[in-house]
């Protein structure tokens, strides 16, 4: 069993910067595939970005490539989400994901645990 809670969300400017954190509880963090999802108003949830169990390897959506930097840290069960240049269209819901992967995989039914869900807001 793997808990997930999402912190940073915010209000920012566009042309800004937030970073989101995930932290995971449970034993299996490390072994464990993490992403991040996103979901705007009367949109489906979409995949942002995954990062492999090692963190060797990331994968993101032509959206936010270039702009957005997952990475993770195995020793304190903690992912991030570091959002740059970011636009009104990022305005969403951000979710936190862990799974089995693999980690290249875009499709929400790789991920079995979800957090709550944070709130980002970029304002034009």
């Amino acid at each position: 069993q793997v808990q997930l809670v999402e912190s940073g969300g915010g209000l920012v400017q566009a042309g800004g910067s937030l970073r989101l954190s995930c932290a995971a509880s449970g034993r299996t963090f490390s072994s464990s595939v993490m992403g991040w999802f996103r979901q705007a108003p009367g949109k489906e949830r979409e995949f942002v970005t995954a990062i492999s169990r090692s963190g060797g390897s990331t994968y993101y959506a032509d959206s936010v490539k270039g702009r957005f930097t997952i990475s993770r840290d195995n020793a304190k069960n903690t992912v991030f989400l570091q959002m740059n240049s970011l636009k009104p269209e990022d305005t969403a819901v951000y979710y936190c994901a862990a799974g089995p992967g693999p980690a290249y995989s875009y499709n929400r039914e790789t991920y079995n645990y979800w957090g709550q869900g944070t709130q980002v807001t970029v304002s034009s």
